[in-house]
This record gives C-alpha cells, sequence and structure tokens, in this order.
C-alpha cells in the first residue's frame, strides 16, 4: 500500500479495539478522527506518544475528535497497555498489517 497523497480520501479502516468491538473510519464520516499507527505495546517511544494523547484527549474531545492508535498487537495486549497505563484511546488491532 503507497503513501495517501494531501487530499486523498484515507482508505477504509475496520479493525477491533481491546474489546473486540470493530470500528470502522466509514463509522466517523463528518467528524475529527485521528488514526495513529505504532509499532508496538508498552515500548518505551509506543508509551510517551499514548500517554501524550492520552494527556491531550480532553483537546481532541472539545473538539469533537476521536483519536485511535493501531498496532500488530491483539486486543489482550492493548487491554493490558491501556490498564497499565491509564490510556484514554482506543487501540485498534492490526496483526495482518493491513494499514
Amino acid at each position: 500500500m503507497s503513501l495517501p497523497a494531501v487530499g486523498d480520501l484515507a482508505p477504509e479502516v475496520a479493525l477491533p479495539d481491546e474489546a473486540g468491538a470493530v470500528h470502522r473510519l466509514a463509522d466517523q464520516h463528518g467528524r475529527w478522527t485521528v488514526l495513529y499507527f505504532y509499532p508496538k505495546d508498552d515500548t518505551p517511544g509506543c508509551t510517551v506518544e499514548a500517554c501524550e494523547f492520552t494527556a491531550s484527549i480532553a483537546d481532541f474531545e472539545g473538539m469533537d475528535a476521536r483519536v485511535f492508535g493501531a498496532s500488530p498487537d491483539t486486543p489482550a495486549s492493548h487491554a493490558r497497555f491501556i490498564a497499565k497505563h491509564k490510556l484514554r484511546v482506543r487501540l485498534l488491532s492490526d496483526p495482518g498489517h493491513a494499514f
């Protein structure tokens, strides 16, 4: 998959979160959505990134924006990562590197 150009529509994303609920990018139509990708739960850089999004979540919510992180980790791994660091972002599981 090549990187999109400025102005391109985002590709369809349909991935399960830490609880197994599937989130589709199309369901976010009409609202701001941040989808960030990271390599692995609970690694130093990825933890800092997730914690910074969590610290800013009220700002995103104030703009009616949702924040999702995605990595190849399993939903169970995401649940542990969220609990350990008290994260307030949804983490999506993409084990096949579809995106």
